[in-house]
């Protein structure tokens, strides 16, 4: 299943300065339904053995192959946000998490209603980088008291080391496409 995924990249993907990859025409901006259900399919086959009640992804990027996984296991899926809004301060949970592809820092938050202490959530994105994300929902469960069954990534940067955190943590991590180097207009695998 990986080689579909690799080939999808290599015939889409775009090299961009500072180790970007656009894949804005089947991930990103333009979705392709069938591929979204297929990575659906790879994750419920991966983590078919973990523990979990719940999915988490992060707006905006990793709602589809979140939605297609959960769709494939019948489970429920929470959308962590990247904006707090002064009316839910309350009851929301929330830290920041800098964003390289941006380079800002943007504040991420999910409703303690959606995250329970007895929840075990794993967590589906469509890119595993330097791993800032991850460890931005890493605090968001710590705050709700629930336990990470693991860690989903459409495409990994193998050579930006988030794996490595993810792992140092003791989390399971699983990535569909593991690109280990983006050069000039090259991709590598």
């Amino acid at each position: 299943a990986s080689d579909v995924y690799k080939r999808q990249i290599l015939s889409e993907g775009k090299c961009l300065d500072g180790g970007i990859l656009k894949v804005d025409g089947f991930i990103n901006h333009q979705m392709d339904p069938d591929l979204m259900m297929a990575i659906g399919k790879e994750f419920a086959e991966r983590f078919k053995d973990s523990d979990y009640n719940k999915i988490v992804t992060i707006e905006a990027s990793g709602i589809a192959p979140a939605i297609a996984m959960g769709i494939a296991t019948h489970r429920p899926v929470v959308f962590v946000k990247k904006k707090k809004k002064p009316s839910t301060m309350q009851n929301t949970l929330s830290t920041v998490v800098h964003s390289f592809t941006k380079n800002i820092d943007v504040t991420i938050c999910a409703s303690k209603e959606f995250l329970q202490p007895d929840d075990r959530i794993l967590v589906i994105d469509d890119f595993l980088a330097r791993g800032n994300t991850a460890q931005g929902i890493i605090e968001l469960a710590n705050q709700a008291g629930c336990k990470i069954a693991g860690f989903g990534f459409v495409i990994e940067k193998t050579f930006q080391n988030g794996r490595k955190l993810l792992i140092d943590g003791g989390y399971r991590v699983e990535s569909l496409a593991q690109i280990t180097a983006l050069e000039g207009n090259k991709i590598s695998f």
